[in-house]
């Protein structure tokens, strides 16, 4: 038996939602106040933001799949906030790279991208995220149309791929158990959506009444 939050359970529910996703920039938080960051404090910021964006990532991702097999159509009411907290983390990910490791130097940043490539790779999924964050308002679908604006959110799982490439590209080869999980998540979910897609298209036959058969002509009068 699924359950049906009333409109106080709900209100409750997104707001231990809101505060479970603001528990990681708690922490960073914190950890700024106290010193805390390790013997690599850019680092420490660069893989925590960008962890916890990945993570909400798959979690925005999952909320469908949940919805379509426990039956639970009040979960589409928390995508929206889990999405926009991973454009939030995303976010800071992007600001620590260009803030915290280059000083916000374009020179060193251009030298890092040739260095480094698996930067496009991330540059590329934040620029993707942008407009779907920008479009995550009612107003928006109103505007764009219902059709145009899935379209258009559809590229999160394109995003999702180049998270993948991202976080593998980064990570040293003896320590690729994350990023394999990572990418099995995103396997898996997108297999799922393609199958439901197929499923849909399937068009259903539609078998109408047979007629009676007329074994004699009726002579003419």
């Amino acid at each position: 038996m699924s359950f049906t939050p009333n409109a106080r359970q709900l209100g409750v529910i997104k707001i231990s939602v809101f505060t479970l996703c603001l528990l990681p920039f708690g922490r960073l938080a914190w950890a700024a106040y106290t010193g805390d960051f390790g013997s690599d404090p850019v680092e420490f910021v660069q893989r925590w933001t960008g962890t916890w964006a990945f993570n909400l990532l798959l979690i925005t991702l999952s909320v469908t799949p949940l919805r379509t097999i426990a039956s639970l159509p009040w979960l589409l009411r928390l995508r929206r906030m889990l999405g926009l907290f991973c454009f939030f983390y995303a976010t800071l990910h992007f600001l620590s790279f260009i803030g915290f490791d280059h000083a916000f130097d374009s020179d060193a940043i251009a030298k890092d991208v040739v260095k480094r490539p698996f930067v496009i790779i991330g540059f590329a999924a934040f620029v993707l995220l942008i407009p779907l964050a920008a479009t995550s308002s009612n107003r928006s679908i109103r505007m764009l149309g219902g059709r145009r604006w899935q379209e258009l959110h559809r590229n999160i799982y394109l995003i999702s791929i180049l998270a993948c490439v991202h976080y593998f590209w980064l990570t040293k080869a003896s320590a690729l158990l994350w990023p394999l999980a990572y990418s099995a998540g995103v396997a898996l979910l997108l297999g799922w959506r393609i199958r439901e897609r197929r499923r849909k298209a399937i068009p259903v036959p539609k078998f109408q009444s047979a007629k009676p058969l007329k074994f004699f002509r009726q002579k003419p009068d």
